[in-house]
């Protein structure tokens, strides 16, 4: 009678026991929408400690920062465009897919 081998699951850090929340297939106008207001109202924020979620004080970037960052980053935008949706603080703000040369 032969013994099969015990099943392991790796055990995450306890900084990685919340995923990533996945990506849209595609990125729509919508998404695109979703995604600035993550960045806008999840932004960063000084405090004692360190950096904060200025929405809900987790570390930042929270999980909701980096999946709006990762969407607009799909959707054509490089960093500094992003960093200034984030910045200007509209979280109705229209995000134009970058164009290089337009």
């Amino acid at each position: 009678m032969s013994r099969s081998a015990p099943v392991v699951r790796p055990v995450a850090p306890a900084g990685e026991v919340l995923r990533e929340i996945p990506l849209p297939p595609y990125v729509t106008g919508e998404d695109a929408q979703f995604a600035v207001r993550a960045v806008v109202v999840h932004a960063p924020r000084r405090w004692s400690g360190g950096t904060i979620c200025r929405n809900d004080a987790s570390p930042h970037p929270c999980r909701l920062h980096r999946w709006g960052r990762r969407v607009l980053a799909l959707r054509g935008l490089p960093p500094a465009a992003i960093d200034a949706l984030v910045e200007r603080g509209d979280p109705s703000a229209d995000p134009e897919p970058h164009r290089p040369g337009a």
